[in-house]
């Protein structure tokens, strides 16, 4: 058990409590402990019945089932991984800069699922930093499925192929791409290729 809080506590802090949080509310979830009519996105909800804590509950929870749950493991390794990644990388010694990040990619993400009646965020938002991540590293040699490798720059469109294949959606990760490289572009491409000021 202690070599379990040796590692969690080594996991940089921002991502540590997303991870956390994002174990625990599904399991909670899935064991009936809280029901998840609490936790989804919904536009007239929040607007008109004042459900103010549903875009936070929104991101944090996924609803698993015996169907979604290798999914939500993939999203968690995915979170876990390229959370992290960006949180030592780019964003090293500055969990402030990377909690603005991901609150800006939180509260497009909110508006543009809100209007696309998307009801969990989780995985647009782990699209989100998975796909800022791969931008700053395009040209790192990624491993996919069956020891595919490519560059990192194509791993969002080949995680939106992949998840259109085998489950018949792909609306999660385009969304995730898009509020992604909302933020990619105004924090590091419009500063830097038109001298626009930064995010």
């Amino acid at each position: 058990m202690s070599d379990l809080g040796t590692w969690f506590r080594s996991v940089p802090i921002v991502t540590r409590y997303w991870f956390a949080i994002s174990v625990v509310l599904p399991l909670l979830g899935r064991f009936g402990l809280i029901h998840p009519a609490w936790m989804y996105l919904d536009w007239d909800l929040v607007v008109y019945r004042f459900h103010f804590w549903r875009p936070i509950t929104a991101l944090l929870f996924y609803p698993v089932s015996p169907q979604t749950g290798f999914h939500w493991l993939l999203m968690l390794y995915f979170l876990y991984n390229y959370s992290k990644n960006l949180e030592t990388g780019v964003f090293s010694g500055r969990p402030a800069d990377y909690l603005y990040m991901l609150m800006f990619n939180w509260l497009v993400c909110t508006g543009i699922c809100m209007a696309a009646g998307v009801y969990f965020l989780l995985e647009p938002m782990v699209l989100s930093v998975l796909y800022v991540w791969c931008q700053l590293n395009k040209d790192t040699i990624v491993s996919f499925w069956f020891g595919t490798t490519f560059k990192a720059m194509y791993l969002p469109w080949i995680l939106c192929a992949f998840n259109a294949v085998l489950r018949g959606g792909g609306m999660n990760e385009l969304l995730g791409i898009l509020v992604g490289h909302t933020y990619y572009f105004l924090a590091f491409d419009y500063p830097l290729q038109h001298g626009g000021s930064t995010l």
